[in-house]
């Protein structure tokens, strides 16, 4: 992937000589070269890379290679210039740095080795293009060199769409609609790509089916699972996280949580003919009841030996040609409404359907490329042909599409792409940490001042569309939270990174790495070079990593991301992170849910570069040192969910780059050294902010101005858990948000009734608001707006609010574009729909106390 790797660093390069200057004075005319020699490369590296595969030449393979690693070693040398730069403080010396005498060694050396580099890559090149065939001096078209961003930078393909699978589901329904005796097993199965685990998905969620069942466990079983692994997935679908207990004991357990129940078991993408463990497991679970489990797989002999018999084992179809054609467009055309522009595009579509011969993981693919294509003819037959190329090399339609897709997507969204690979398999991955790490190793372009948060969230859009990621879970407004990727991408993933030394599944030689338990000391010894290390333990699971492999981590000294989050180290936290410090190019520190972190080690203050900063849910974390807010590059502060944290330092407001702000407890009157709330009004780049309030005093009357002139702001979270004293809700309700606020969340608010400000007219540009706990009893009147002004809310949660007491029809007539109602424990609601999207179906009424979600 060498044009990505000269995408990201010609970003890092232009940004710095432009905006700068002062840091690289002296290696400025060599930089310059470099950033000359790149910017004309990478007119045909995106080609070269695409025929090295094609071809399999060592020489061209190893001439990209040789080209990659001095990439990398000049974007540490700008990083170093950098360092070199900067004093105790973290300011720039400026040009004087180059004549410092103590630099004059760094000076010498640096010089020299950017020199070997430059005419390394002016080799390279002339080599590239030989090969190529393109001559020495021809000048290549402008826009084929330009990086253009994506064409649709924000998610418009809706995942929940499903196409020719309702008979498929019926069929299994009944099926587990007639279980009464013992624990019928149904089986799934069908060759990759069939749609095996999304109709399996779609039954494990049909309301009727929620309904049905008194438990539902859904395990997704790797091809490197243990016996273990699996009970302990199973506990944690039932809430417990069942650390330190052997097999029996786990299986003693799980009998427990389900006796007496009717329970659905979910078993996805089994591949061990060896199925002993699954005996032993089954011998231990209750029977009857109505009880059933649905194994997925690609191979019968182990849908037969789990039990399923051949009246209920079930083989999906290919779709057909009409049902092909309807998901293609549906994605494809997605911006559009799913409508087919022209007939002639339909032709070149259906042309190109054809050849995926049913498959939906193959239309899925190359319908996302053609998302990215601009409605013209001849950019359709172009990506036609290239798809005919691919099957021609391989005939497997889905493996053609995957791999088209990876080669059309642009340099930046390479390295987003490939960072799935150092997560195991099946692993449910938090969109935020994708995003924070995304950013923290610079993959993300950031163009005309855009916020980087923005940024991220539109590369994370564009891998969705393309259908290369899977969506595990939204919130209640659709926004992707987590997600996955289907095991054949996950084969692509690993290949392409494993060529190009992104990641390599033996951990050796890699610039990426993945922490688990069985991380080795070999694999950080050997990895010197190493830019990110990141915990990649599945949702509930925790790391467990030696002393000698914790010691390890400040030798690797070009790390830009560590996230720790979710580890157990045998040495004391504090201890590990004690020169934590000398890493001096970190951007990222992740240390969420690490027990006991109670304190930020002195050390952490040396990191100047620092971007995203993670410690929510450390709950032994007593108080944040001051020189936090002398870390003037962070961007993401997150402090939420750390109970033991009374406030943070005074003097914040001094970090004007922060965009995401998480947990923020303000100072209450006596806390002198804490920060009020007054400081917010700074931090004027915010664009989430997550207040926790406790007591009225903690806002002065003349702080409640304080989020008025917060023009970027869009997401705000106010949180009055473990509130006390009377005066708190005055405060509030005084405590008025900026008025473009795409988003609120009032959770545990202490009023009787809702805040004068929670209405049309202060809030106009509102499209998403929650509501949860706490002991509103009304909406204020003003909530309720007028004959001329309503409100814009796409979607509403209500949850945990037992008193408060709403009519639905005259909600929808101050909310005439709602389209997704969430609630759930609120009693009193009147008249409220059972079903969301469109509200079919029945209506809630007060007699009938069903939670509707």
């Amino acid at each position: 992937m060498a044009d990505a790797v000269v995408t990201v660093f010609l970003e890092k390069l232009l940004s710095t000589l432009s905006e700068e200057t002062r840091y690289v004075n002296e290696f400025r005319e060599q930089f310059n070269k470099l950033q000359s020699d790149l910017q004309f490369m990478q007119c045909f590296l995106k080609e070269a890379d695409r025929v090295k595969r094609k071809s399999n030449n060592e020489i061209l393979r190893k001439v990209m290679a040789d080209l990659r690693e001095l990439i990398y070693e000049a974007e540490d040398i700008l990083a170093d210039c950098q360092l070199q730069s900067r004093d105790d403080d973290g300011r720039s010396n400026g040009w004087l740095t180059c004549i410092y005498p103590l630099n004059l060694r760094f000076q010498h050396k640096t010089g020299k080795r950017l020199r070997e580099i430059n005419e390394k890559i002016s080799h390279i090149r002339t080599n590239i293009q030989a090969f190529l065939g393109i001559p020495l001096f021809r000048q290549v078209e402008t826009n084929v060199c330009d990086d253009q961003m994506d064409r649709w930078s924000s998610p418009v393909y809706d995942h929940t769409q499903v196409v020719g699978l309702e008979g498929d589901t019926r069929k299994i329904k009944d099926w587990l609609f007639e279980a009464k005796e013992g624990l019928p097993a149904i089986g799934i199965v069908g060759m990759g790509g069939l749609g095996k685990t999304t109709i399996a998905l779609k039954v494990f969620n049909e309301r009727d089916i929620e309904n049905h069942f008194d438990r539902r466990i859904w395990v997704s079983v790797s091809q490197t699972f243990n016996e273990e692994q699996i009970m302990r997935s199973i506990l944690r679908n039932l809430g417990d996280a069942s650390v330190g207990d052997d097999r029996g004991e786990l299986l003693r357990k799980i009998n427990q949580y389900l006796l007496g129940k009717r329970y659905l078991i979910v078993m996805d993408d089994v591949w061990s003919k060896d199925t002993a463990w699954w005996s032993r497991i089954c011998a231990g679970l209750p029977k009857g009841k109505g009880s059933s489990i649905i194994i997925t797989t690609r191979i019968l002999e182990v849908a037969q030996k789990m039990g399923g018999v051949e009246a209920k084992l079930h083989f999906p179809k290919f779709l057909s040609k009409d049902d092909s054609w309807l998901l293609f467009r549906n994605i494809a055309f997605a911006g559009n409404g799913g409508r087919c522009p022209n007939s002639e595009l339909e032709v070149v579509g259906q042309e190109i359907v054809e050849k995926c011969k049913g498959l939906p993981l193959a239309i899925k693919a190359v319908a996302g490329i053609m998302l990215y294509k601009p409605p013209r003819l001849h950019e359709w037959r172009k990506t036609q042909e290239r798809f005919r190329e691919e099957l021609a090399e391989r005939d497997d339609s889905v493996m053609a599409s995957l791999q088209l897709s990876y080669d059309e997507l642009p340099p930046y969204l390479k390295s987003c792409f490939l960072s799935f690979s150092v997560f195991p398999e099946d692993c449910v991955i938090a969109k935020e940490q994708l995003v924070h790490w995304w950013i923290g190793e610079g993959f993300i372009p950031l163009r005309n001042g855009r916020s980087s948060i923005e940024a991220g969230e539109d590369c994370f859009a564009g891998l969705s569309n393309r259908c290369l990621v899977e969506v595990v879970d939204k919130t209640y407004n659709k926004t992707i939270s987590t997600c996955k990727i289907h095991d054949m991408v996950r084969d692509l993933v690993i290949k392409v990174a494993d060529d190009d030394a992104f990641f390599r599944p033996n951990g050796l030689s890699s610039r990426h790495l993945g922490i688990t338990s069985e991380i080795k000391m070999k694999q950080l010894a050997t990895n010197l070079k190493l830019r990110a290390l990141l915990s990649t333990t599945k949702t509930a699971e925790v790391n467990k990593i030696a002393s000698a492999i914790a010691t390890k981590l400040d030798e690797c000294q070009y790390l830009r991301v560590l996230d720790l989050s979710r580890s157990i180290f045998e040495m004391s936290l504090t201890g590990l992170l004690y020169h934590i410090g000398s890493l001096q190019h970190l951007t990222y520190l992740g240390l969420s849910n690490t027990h006991p972190l109670i304190q930020l080690p002195p050390s952490l203050e040396k990191l100047n570069n620092l971007q995203i900063l993670d410690v929510s849910y450390c709950q032994n974390l007593k108080m944040l040192p001051p020189y936090i807010v002398s870390l003037k590059k962070l961007r993401v502060l997150d402090v939420s969910h750390c109970g033991s944290l009374d406030c943070l330092p005074k003097g914040l407001g001094k970090l004007s780059n922060l965009e995401v702000l998480l947990g923020f407890r303000p100072a209450r009157s006596n806390q002198s050294e804490g920060c009020r709330i007054s400081e917010l009004s700074n931090l004027t780049r915010l664009r989430t902010l997550g207040l926790q309030l406790a007591c009225g005093d903690e806002i002065g009357d003349s702080e409640v101005q304080a989020l008025e002139n917060h023009r970027e702001l869009q997401f705000l979270s106010i949180s009055c858990f473990d509130s006390h004293g009377s005066d708190l809700s005055a405060k509030v309700d005084k405590l008025c948000p900026p008025q473009q606020l795409d988003e609120l969340c009032l959770n545990f608010y202490p009023g009787k009734m809702s805040p004068m400000w929670l209405n049309p007219v202060t809030l106009p540009m509102l499209r998403y608001l929650s509501v949860s706990s706490g002991n509103i009893a009304e909406m204020h009147k003003t909530f309720w707006g007028d004959d001329n002004v309503v409100w814009k809310i796409e979607a509403l949660k209500l949850e945990s609010l037992t008193d408060l007491g709403i009519e639905w029809v005259k909600l929808q007539e101050v909310m005439p574009l709602l389209q997704i109602v969430n609630v759930s424990w609120c009693p009193q609601l009147e008249s409220f729909p059972i079903e969301d999207a469109g509200f079919r179906g029945g209506v809630w009424t007060k007699e009938d106390r069903r939670i509707c979600s």
